[in-house]
């Protein structure tokens, strides 16, 4: 059983190299109780890539989680940033 939903959404865009790409990752429960780590990746818009992972216990899945997050974070991967809507533009 996982004790915590990991869940992570990041993008890189660079408008000069004509970049657009997304990488998400989660770590969810098989029928099995195991932990079962999930990547997709791609080109923004389009439907990517998808790898998954199995492993007995958690903190192992974990473990793999963080690794790829650093290694995301160190090639320019960001959160997506949230688009706020102004209230006067309700009028």
């Amino acid at each position: 059983m996982i004790a915590q939903r990991y869940q992570l959404y990041v993008e890189r865009i660079d408008a000069k190299k004509n970049m657009a790409r997304y990488y998400a990752m989660s770590i969810e429960p098989n029928l099995f109780g195991e932990a079962c780590l999930i990547r997709r990746w791609g080109r923004i818009g389009a439907t990517g890539q998808r790898r998954e992972y199995y492993f007995a216990r958690e903190d192992e899945a974990v473990r793999l989680f963080l690794q790829l997050l650093r290694k995301r974070r160190s090639r320019g991967y960001r959160p997506k940033p949230h688009i706020r809507q102004d209230a006067s533009s309700d009028r």
